[in-house]
Order: C-alpha cells, then structure tokens, then sequence
C-alpha cells in the first residue's frame, strides 16, 4: 500500500539545489564549530559535577531561590565557572542543575563544596533531607577516555558500514552511504554547536542510533536501486534512480513520520534527563530521510554518470 500512491517526482534534477542547501548548513556548523574552538563537552568528556538540587521553599514565607541568586553565591565562594540551569518539575517543584569543574581541591569534594555553600546560604529555604537530587562526579583522565573510546565507536561504525555495503552491493555504493552518514554527523553536531548544547555520552549514543537509522533508510534506496538498474537497462542512471526513489518514498516518509511522532513526544514529555538525546534524534531522523533522498542517491548518479563518461554508453559499459 502506497501512501502518496504512484509519485513522479524528479529528486535528481533538483540535487544540486540539494547540495548548495547541505553545504550551507554544514558551513553553518563548521564556523559555529571555529567560533566556539570545538563542541561543547559535557563533564563526561571533560571531567567535572553535575547536581541536581530540589530548591523548592519548603517553610512557610520562604522565598523562591533565583539562579542569579546562587550564582552569586558561587562566585563569591571561588566557583567561577558554574552553569546553572533552572528545571521545572511535576506539581510546582523547582529543580536546579549545576555543572562546574572540579576544583582540585584533594580535601574536600568539588560536590560536597558546592552543597555546603548553598546550605549556608539559603539555609532558610531548603530542606536538607531533600536537597539533593542527584550528583555525577568524573574525572578529567576518565574524561579523556571516554572522548577517545567515543570516537573510535564512530570510526568503527562507519568501517564497518563501508565493509558492508561493499559486500552486500559494491564498494561505491558503501562510499556514497558513509558521505551521507558523515553528511548528518556534521549538520547535528553543527546544530548543536550553534544551539550551544553540550555533547555528552548520551548525545554520543544518539549519533550512533542516527547512523543506524539514516543508513537501514539509505539501504532500501540502493536495494532497490540495484534491482532496477537491471530491469532498465536502456534508461539513464538518473532516471532508474530517480524511480527507486519514488518506489520506496512512502516506506519513507511512514517510518520516518512514525519514528518522528515517538521521538518528539519524548522530547516534549520525557524531562530533562534524555531531552537533549531525543533532541538529537529528531534532527537525526530528519536530516537522515532528507540525506537518503537527495545526498546518498544524487551520490551515486554523480558516480555513475562520470564512470559512463569514461567508458561510452551503458550498453559498453557492460
């Protein structure tokens, strides 16, 4: 069953229009990138405490405590470089999350520092049974491992997609797939860059589950590529292409519709803890269904009309 029925839309001759927008938005990303000296890392790559405090007044006349407010107080106590980041939770509670560096001080916990300066200050305001919420300490070597191993999970991942493809089609084909996975990599991180959100394990896990997605998407493009690439001999790779596209768009636009639906209703009720996760995952699932359709194929138009140049018709080709 068709969803859009019998479509006959000409993906291939808009793909250098295609191509100008991609450029534009992974340029975007890469100056952002340069501005910024890098991606933002959360405290699992550069080592670091997170604490999420319940700061809901809980005596009678007791002010709400103001972000400004703590920060004030951590600064003047010596921590500088705290982010502080208001989270509202269910039935009017006020949560608060501060991220800082640790502060090499080998006596006392960087956390338990932290807490005792809002203890002090805002004594009147909390209750100490409930303070704290949750806290996350990790070390800047532990940091470091992580930043590395991360990577190598990538390198890995995309080998391996390459490997594959090459046996499962051929060698071109696994190229164009992993340009287009690097195509979605660059335009969420660039994203991320500019909305200045932190890369964290979680964020790492969801590029992963965005690889995994853009490219189950590409491959049942380029299956059916290879199917009619042998029933259309006599047409053009553009136009065989072209109408491998528009056979598998409905698959297309269903999953990625389905995938969309669930993730964003995460986004909107899941709460902070995977909020940037599934963020992460709907920039994914877009820009893999947009990569699938107009990088991965146009790709291999590209390819195969330069290698027909080389070698005469298609017919010689053979």
């Amino acid at each position: 069953m068709r969803f859009f029925g019998k479509t006959k839309i000409d993906f291939i001759g808009k793909r250098k229009i295609a191509f100008a927008i991609s450029i534009v938005i992974i340029l975007t990303g890469i100056v952002s990138l340069v501005i910024n000296k890098g991606p933002k890392y959360s405290i699992d790559f550069t080592g670091g405490v997170s604490m999420e405090l319940d700061l809901t007044p809980v005596k009678e006349g007791a002010q709400i405590i103001k972000v400004q407010e703590i920060r004030d107080a951590l600064t003047n106590a010596g921590i500088q470089d705290a982010e502080i980041q208001e989270i509202k939770g269910t039935e009017g509670k006020k949560f608060i999350l501060i991220k800082t560096q640790n502060l090499g001080d080998m006596q006392v916990k960087t956390s338990t520092k932290v807490i005792n300066i809002i203890k002090k200050k805002f004594s009147n305001n909390i209750d100490d049974e409930t303070l704290i919420r949750l806290v996350e300490e990790v070390g800047p070597k532990i940091g470091e491992e992580l930043k590395g191993k991360a990577i190598l999970a990538i390198f890995w991942a995309l080998l391996g997609i390459i490997i594959y493809i090459w046996w499962r089609f051929e060698f071109t084909f696994g190229l164009t797939a992993v340009a287009a996975l690097f195509h979605d990599i660059l335009i969420t991180i660039g994203i991320f860059s500019l909305l200045e959100i932190e890369i964290s394990l979680s964020i790492i896990a969801a590029l992963l589950t965005i690889v995994g997605y853009s490219l189950n998407d590409t491959i049942v493009v380029f299956d059916r590529i290879r199917e009619d690439l042998k029933v259309y001999r006599k047409e053009s790779y553009g136009n065989v292409i072209n109408h491998s596209i528009n056979e598998t768009l409905s698959r297309t636009i269903i999953t990625s519709l389905t995938t969309f639906v669930v993730v964003l209703s995460l986004y909107i009720f899941g709460g902070s803890v995977i909020h940037d996760f599934a963020f992460a995952i709907l920039v994914g699932v877009i820009v893999g269904t947009y990569s699938s359709i107009f990088v991965a194929s146009p790709l291999l138009v590209e390819h195969f009309n330069k290698r027909e140049k080389k070698l005469g018709t298609r017919g010689k080709k053979r």
